[in-house]
C-alpha cells in the first residue's frame, strides 16, 4: 500500500510552483484557475515574493494547497493512492487529491480558513513552541498544570511535540519543560496559537463554510488529524475537519496507524518534499519514503 501525505503551513519556499507553471500545462491551468477563484494573482507572490511575503497566513495556506494539488495533478494516471493524510492545512489537500472535495471548493475553504485564522491570531496575544526530547505524557502534564492557557497542538513525531497558547502560558511552559529535561524548547515565529482553543472564532467561521461545501465519498481512506483514523463517510469527514482548528494534530498517531494498517511507503506531495518524510524517519528510520 502506498500513502500520499500532504504538508501544512511552514513548507512554503520562495519561487514555489514557478518551475511547474513553466513546464506543465496542467499546473499552469490549475494555477490560473486559482488566481481567478481568489480574485488576485497569488502566483505572483508564490513565484516572486520574499520569504516574509510567503509567511502571511492568507498567502501561505492557499499557496501550499495550490502547490500540492498541482504536484498531484501533474502525476496524472500514476497518482493512485491507497490512503492519504495531510498535516493540518495539508488535510484539505489530501481531501481534494482523494476526490472528497473539488479543487474549487477546497481552495475557497482554505482561503476562508486562512483569513479566519489570521483574524483570530490578531485578536489574542498568542504563540507556539516546539518541544524536543520529552515523552508526550510529560509535556501533556506540564501543559495541564499551567495557570495560563497552553495545550499540546502538534504531535509531530516521537519526542517532538508543539505546544500552543497565550504568550505567557507558552513562556511559562517552556521554562517548566526545560527544567523537566527537554533537549530543546523553542518558541516559534508564528502568527498565533494554532490548534488551540484560541482558534475558536476561526472555527465558527470555517464551520459555516464547511457545512455548505459539497463533500463526496473519497476514492481511498483519508486519515484525519483529530482522531488519526481512516474516514470515507462525508458527514464524518466534515465534522472532523471542523473540529481540527481547535484540536491537536495527531500526526505521530496517524503515521503509526497507517503503518499498522498496511502502508508500506509514504510519498510526500508538495512543499519542499522533505518535511513529512523527516517526521516518518523519526518514527522508523528505515521506513520507505519519497517525494512526488
Amino acid at each position: 500500500m502506498k500513502a500520499y501525505v500532504f504538508p501544512g503551513q511552514g513548507s512554503q519556499f520562495e519561487g514555489m510552483g514557478k518551475d511547474m507553471y513553466e513546464s506543465s500545462e496542467v499546473a499552469r491551468e490549475l494555477m490560473e484557475s486559482a488566481n481567478e477563484i481568489l480574485g488576485f494573482r497569488i502566483t505572483d507572490v508564490m513565484f516572486n515574493g520574499s520569504a516574509e511575503d510567503l509567511k502571511q497566513t492568507r498567502i501561505t495556506q492557499p499557496a501550499i494547497f495550490i502547490h500540492s494539488i498541482a504536484r498531484a495533478r501533474m502525476a496524472g494516471d500514476s497518482f493512485h493512492p491507497d490512503a492519504v493524510a495531510g498535516h493540518s492545512l495539508g488535510e484539505f489537500s489530501a481531501l481534494v487529491a482523494a476526490g472528497a472535495l473539488s479543487f474549487e471548493e477546497g481552495l475557497q475553504l482554505v482561503y476562508n480558513r486562512a483569513q479566519a485564522m489570521q483574524k483570530a491570531c490578531e485578536a489574542a496575544d498568542s504563540t507556539m513552541a516546539a518541544i524536543l526530547g520529552l515523552d508526550d505524557d510529560v509535556v501533556e502534564k506540564i501543559c495541564s498544570e499551567a495557570s495560563e492557557l497552553v495545550v499540546p497542538a502538534n504531535y509531530n513525531s516521537p519526542g517532538q511535540l508543539v505546544i500552543s497558547g497565550t504568550v505567557a502560558g507558552v513562556a511559562r511552559a517552556v521554562e517548566k519543560l526545560q527544567e523537566a529535561g527537554a533537549r530543546r524548547a523553542v518558541v516559534l515565529q508564528v502568527g498565533g496559537a494554532f490548534h488551540s482553543p484560541l482558534m475558536q472564532p476561526a472555527k465558527e467561521v470555517l464551520q459555516a463554510a464547511i457545512e455548505k461545501a459539497r463533500f463526496s465519498v473519497p476514492a481511498c481512506p483519508v486519515y484525519q488529524n483529530v482522531d488519526a483514523l481512516p474516514r470515507k463517510e462525508p458527514k464524518q469527514i466534515q465534522a472532523n475537519l471542523i473540529a481540527q482548528l481547535t484540536a491537536p494534530v495527531l500526526w505521530t498517531q496517524t503515521m503509526k496507524n497507517m503503518i499498522a494498517d498496511g502502508v508500506a511507503e509514504f510519498i510526500e506531495v508538495g512543499g519542499t518534499g522533505k518535511t513529512l518524510q523527516g517526521l516518518v524517519k523519526k518514527i522508523d528510520r528505515q521506513f520507505p519514503t519519497s517525494a512526488l
